[in-house]
């Protein structure tokens, strides 16, 4: 329904699509109405391509005329090898952020870690368009070690798989570095560091442990790299999926656009169904009988240090920056290095890069924000309820952001918060998907069932027990990608979906300055750092995201202790701590 939905002539799409220097007569355009069956109207339309598909034809493409089924597939071969390529270098860059975190954590020493993740923040942060782009200039450009543009064998990949890898490694890095002193721990750990078990076996059976809470978002990393990898295949020139489907949207072609969609759906569906597989079969009979341990303990308070300095530093960039005009244009100041004029340097068009930077804080923080608090509740929400948000999570992780914006814009037209309704669409997917995985474990832990004989009810377990473990650690992810949101947003308005130039919007800045990343590289840097900034100043708040009231329970196993569960008859048995009497030894015996 897309044509339909546009408010624009499809005919006239397509003819520009086929040819933007024909003239749009009215002849031409019935004719194109004609030869397309416009008139005939989406449904029916739909119904033909469904009809054709389960023949195993899926049409005619409306630009160029050649079968849609065979581009398609061989689209969908390039993504799939640029993703293994980009899965590789994630789970190297993964290893490598929690590297430090096992090895000590195997041999016992866990309590000497000191917090950090700055490092992980900043690649966190980076745009997969900007990694591209940086890449592609200094090792294709000046070092010429490696080719950057095409798709023709193994050298060409290795840029690409970088600049995809990189990000999202650090992003599932971070996770699994969250949940990794949980699982060293629990009692087995402890036991098999008391039996002289070789450290690299605890780490490696802890990764085990932790793994099943990260399958889900692992999953909807692997389609996001499919199909939302539109920006890295464009710069690289890479004939992929998500390329082919954005450029059917933007020509509103049909029977690609169907085609593309249904093959990015297909594979969300397999992904989450392979994820869910997976989890069960690595936690074991554990997950059924419930017999796991939490891996969500109290954590002690995080330093408060390093938030302030990234705060204040943000704030100092913001405030000293104001004051300056961030329109007033100078040509003759074009690309201008860094000076005591222009602490930033200018861009193309001579305004000043630091003017531009801190007026543009204001929208793209102040969005950012709105949307992470939107995706958080909604992912919390519906990530409680996992039969109702799992298939419809892996449906929308399938939709690459660049497209759910053409449909959002469709629907609701352009305007400022178009970006922001369409970036939210599918920024609670993987939040959801983390609090189900997590909620699934939770309910399979020993304290839980516990606490469930001891006669506590589902809203005093929801409350004290469930919530208190997994509200934050998905906190946490939120604002591990608090940086990517604005980037998405900014990303979705360069495309025309919302603001427009001359909009100072961070992500706007860095598309603007792409270009002249080589000749005047502050313009791309100092952007970059901002919102590396933005993503250091978030995670090193989120270290010390937690609960109050959540009750502490010793690190280790705990020492039997003489008490007896003894119930009173008199009190209503919906609070497990009303349950417990200490009772001294001969009374223990007698009973």
């Amino acid at each position: 329904m897309l044509p339909w939905l546009s408010r624009t002539d499809p005919a006239l799409t397509v003819l520009k699509a086929r040819s933007a220097e024909r003239d749009p007569a009215p002849e031409t355009l019935r004719a194109i109405r004609d030869e397309l069956n416009l008139d005939e109207g989406p449904l029916t339309l739909l119904g033909h391509w469904l009809g054709g598909l389960l023949r195993g034809d899926a049409g005619t493409s409306w630009v160029s005329g050649a079968p849609v089924l065979p581009g398609v597939g061989q689209a969908l071969g390039v993504s799939l090898l640029l993703m293994c390529g980009a899965l590789v270098v994630a789970a190297a860059t993964t290893a490598a952020v929690c590297a430090r975190t096992l090895r000590l954590g195997a041999r016992g020493r866990l309590g000497a870690r000191r917090p950090g993740g700055t490092a992980t923040a900043v690649l966190a942060a980076l745009p997969e368009f900007l990694v591209a782009s940086v890449l592609a200039s200094v090792i294709a450009v000046h070092l010429g070690w490696l080719p950057a543009l095409g798709w023709y064998g193994p050298p060409w990949m290795v840029l690409p798989s970088l600049a995809l890898g990189l990000p999202a490694g650090a992003v599932l890095g971070r996770m699994l570095d969250d949940l990794l002193p949980g699982a060293f721990g629990e009692p087995w750990a402890t036991a098999a560091a008391a039996r002289g078990v070789p450290p690299r076996t605890v780490a490696r059976q802890a990764v085990r442990r932790c793994v099943p809470g990260l399958l889900p978002n692992l999953g909807l990393f692997v389609v996001g790299l499919t199909g939302g990898s539109v920006a890295v295949e464009q710069i690289h020139d890479i004939p992929g999926l998500g390329r082919l489907t954005l450029h059917a949207a933007l020509a509103q072609d049909l029977p690609a656009l169907q085609s593309g969609t249904l093959a990015l759906v297909l594979l969300a569906a397999a992904a989450g169904l392979l994820a869910r597989l997976a989890a069960r079969l690595l936690a074991g009979p554990a997950l059924r009988d419930g017999a796991l341990q939490s891996l969500h303990r109290p954590r002690p308070p995080a330093p408060r240090v390093l938030p302030l300095l990234y705060g204040g530093l943000l704030a100092a960039l913001i405030g000293f920056g104001l004051p300056r005009d961030p329109l007033a244009l100078d040509t003759l100041a074009r690309l201008r290095a860094p000076s005591l004029e222009h602490p930033f340097g200018t861009d193309a068009l001579g305004r000043d890069v630091l003017a531009r930077i801190s007026h543009g804080a204001v929208t793209t923080l102040g969005t950012a924000l709105a949307v992470s608090a939107a995706a958080l509740v909604a992912g919390l929400l519906l990530g409680l309820l996992p039969r109702l948000s799992g298939p419809l999570a892996d449906t929308l992780s399938a939709v690459p952001p660049v497209l759910a914006g053409l449909l959002v814009t469709g629907v609701l037209g352009s305007g400022p918060w178009t970006p922001a309704f369409a970036v939210a669409v599918v920024a609670w997917t993987p939040l959801a998907a983390h609090t189900s995985a997590l909620l699934r474990q939770e309910r399979a832990t020993v304290h839980l069932t516990a606490t469930r004989a001891l006669g506590a009810g589902r809203r005093y377990v929801l409350r004290h027990e469930l919530l208190p473990a997994v509200v934050p650690p998905v906190l946490r992810h939120a604002l591990l990608r608090l940086p990517g949101i604005a980037l998405g947003l900014a990303g979705l308005g360069f495309l025309g979906l919302g603001a427009q130039p001359p909009s100072p919007e961070w992500g706007l800045l860095l598309a603007e300055n792409q270009p002249y990343a080589e000749r005047a590289p502050w313009a791309v840097l100092f952007p970059a750092a901002a919102l590396a900034l933005l993503g250091a100043l978030a995670v090193t708040a989120a270290g010390g995201v937690r609960l109050p009231g959540r009750r502490r329970r010793p690190p280790g196993p705990a020492v039997p202790s003489v008490m007896q569960a003894v119930p009173d008859p008199r009190r209503s048995p919906r609070r497990p701590v009303d349950l417990l009497t200490p009772v001294s030894a001969s009374q223990t015996d007698e009973r």
